[in-house]
């Protein structure tokens, strides 16, 4: 089962984080959840295979210290000090796709829409990994808009939803209802900021879990801009084939060619294909009844 739906609403503002730098403890080993409580300062922990990345707006040597004694099974490996942007990799902007233009709250404000016809989403990326400018993440952008002008969608599905960018755009499309999942928990909080950021709270349930145990859920679309070898495994599932459409992306080159034998070998039909420079994939296709 999943482990937990999220309804703790996490508010990054622009005095908090975009244009200040972050101090972000890199340790190994699993912290108690109750570890953080009341740490001045804290602004999240991105925990994966047994690392955590502590976040903190102000220097926290001695709360650090202080873990590590008290927390035998904790390492401490390493500490950095970097903006905002520099740990995104970029300056956090405006930007569009399609119909789509995504916006960070902080430019909100002063962010005039140029058509009527644009679908406006608000999205802060908080600490996780992801702007939303990934090819792959534009691609299934694409395939999404392709799906909706020539098919039906009421409930999606959205595995490894990250900051829940591709929910919420179904949801900006019509979609009634969609089941945002992510085994992060930073993630998952940070895509429930996003759904409340966007008023979507009634359409789009965030649940922290493995998408495992989420693919027999019945819905019309199931998006998986997962791990390589997390989707190997999804799409041998019998709950699969039970989805009428599908959007796999994230893919290498050489991933794609082994998803798409599988695929082949399946009652399915590749209706699009996206190839970013030779080097992404991501595939939109149809179940065959």
């Amino acid at each position: 089962m999943p482990e937990s739906i999220i309804r703790n609403r996490t508010v990054y503002t622009p005095e908090s984080l975009p244009g200040k730098d972050l101090h972000i403890y890199y340790l190994k080993g699993h912290l108690p959840g109750n570890a953080t409580d009341g740490a001045d300062h804290f602004l999240g922990n991105w925990e994966e295979d047994g690392y955590s990345f502590l976040f903190f707006s102000e220097s926290a040597d001695h709360f650090i210290d202080h873990q590590i004694v008290i927390l035998p099974d904790i390492e401490f490996l390493d500490k950095y000090t970097m903006t905002y942007e520099e740990w995104h990799g970029d300056k956090i902007t405006a930007f569009r796709v399609n119909r789509f233009v995504i916006i960070p709250p902080w430019e909100k404000k002063n962010q005039d829409r140029t058509s009527s016809d644009d679908l406006e989403i608000i999205l802060d990326p908080g600490l996780v990994f992801g702007t939303g400018n990934h090819p792959t993440t534009n691609d299934c952008l694409e395939a999404l808009i392709t799906l909706w002008y020539g098919a039906e969608i009421e409930s999606i599905l959205d595995l490894g939803t990250g900051t829940g960018l591709l929910a919420i755009a179904a949801a900006r499309l019509g979609c009634k209802r969609a089941l945002a999942v992510d085994f992060n928990y930073l993630a998952a909080k940070t895509a429930y900021n996003n759904v409340c950021l966007n008023q979507l709270e009634e359409k789009i349930i965030v649940v922290r879990g493995r998408a495992e145990e989420l693919m027999d859920k019945p819905v019309d679309l199931m998006i998986s801009n997962i791990h390589y070898d997390v989707m190997k495994n999804l799409i041998k599932t019998e709950p699969f084939l039970t989805f009428r459409y599908f959007i796999l992306s994230g893919l290498l080159r050489s991933e794609a060619r082994i998803i798409a034998d599988q695929l082949k070998r399946l009652p399915v039909k590749i209706m699009k294909t996206w190839d970013r420079d030779g080097v992404w994939h991501t595939f939109l296709g149809t179940t065959i009844n």
